[in-house]
């Protein structure tokens, strides 16, 4: 996903594995904005990382309480919500499943080799108490369905109100607004064939099965894993985007449709948030008002 302006005032890089974008209305603002942001994925990183040994989340997994920074305990919150809003469909314990998966590392550096498929252990296994976690032992966290749009939503709302400017935030797909919106709004540019939308407030999410691939015991692996089976996903979608008033909330959505698989058009539908589903076979079915 991409997003442009008339005369936009833009910066990417690389960051947390994929690629950062930050867009101000005012090109004044341009260099502290991605400053602002630059320390945010850095901070992001250093906490929520499972590819980090030295990261917080990995340093948590003891089956021990753990007092946690705030910054960790806002995502594992967001991930627990996601978790219990989509009946379990979007759950950080695939980590779990990542792992047995050959996924334990980054993309670059994956090998092929055998399968552990294994079901979730379950996001409800997990306790909090404040700031204080216990995550059992031999659980994985994966805060990949949420942590991105979090930080894009975090970022979005603090750069705008250090600035005063409009700003969009785009970290590989999740995408979030905040501040004065330029006239006619934010013009994003969808992936897989899905035009352009004017985006005033909130956030847009793409997820889907199509990046994120590596071969694993003689098979093509993606990275959207159904709790339930531990595997990924095979079901009709190939990618889903999803509108909300945050960008959180949209990829919860995104995702969750995915590994509900055959309903999840009625379900956005039924849930009231504007969609556009595409299939394997590239047929598109929109819902909730998505034009």
């Amino acid at each position: 996903m991409t997003g442009t302006i008339a005369e936009p005032a833009a910066c990417s890089f690389p960051a947390i594995g994929t690629t950062a974008t930050v867009l101000v209305t005012d090109p004044d603002v341009l260099d502290g904005s991605v400053a602002l942001l630059r320390t945010d994925l850095t901070a992001l990183d250093r906490a929520c990382s499972r590819f980090r040994p030295d990261s917080e989340i990995r340093r948590a997994e003891t089956g021990a309480e753990v007092e946690v920074s705030p910054l960790l305990a806002a995502h594992l919150d967001a991930a627990l919500r996601a978790a219990a809003l989509t009946g379990g469909r979007v759950d950080p314990t695939v980590g779990t499943c990542l792992a047995g998966l050959g996924y334990d590392r980054d993309l670059a550096a994956l090998t092929d080799g055998p399968v552990d498929p294994r079901p979730a252990p379950g996001w409800w296994r997990l306790s909090r108490c404040g700031r204080t976690v216990v995550i059992p032992r031999g659980i994985r966290i994966d805060l990949g369905s949420t942590a991105k749009a979090l930080a894009a939503d975090h970022a979005a709302a603090r750069i705008a109100a250090h600035t005063g400017a409009g700003v969009l935030v785009n970290l590989g797909g999740d995408l979030a607004v905040a501040g004065p919106a330029p006239a006619g709004g934010w013009l994003v540019g969808l992936e897989d064939g899905g035009g352009v939308v004017s985006l005033h407030d909130g956030g847009v999410a793409t997820s889907g099965t199509t990046r994120r691939r590596w071969l694993r015991d003689g098979r093509v692996r993606h990275h959207v894993v159904d709790p339930r089976t531990g595997l990924p996903t095979a079901g009709p979608w190939r990618t889903v985007a999803v509108a909300a008033a945050t960008c959180l909330d949209a990829n919860t959505a995104a995702t969750a449709a995915l590994v509900r698989g055959a309903d999840a058009a009625d379900w956005l539908d039924t849930v009231g948030l504007p969609a556009r589903l595409v299939d394997t076979a590239g047929r598109v079915t929109r819902v909730g008002g998505w034009v």
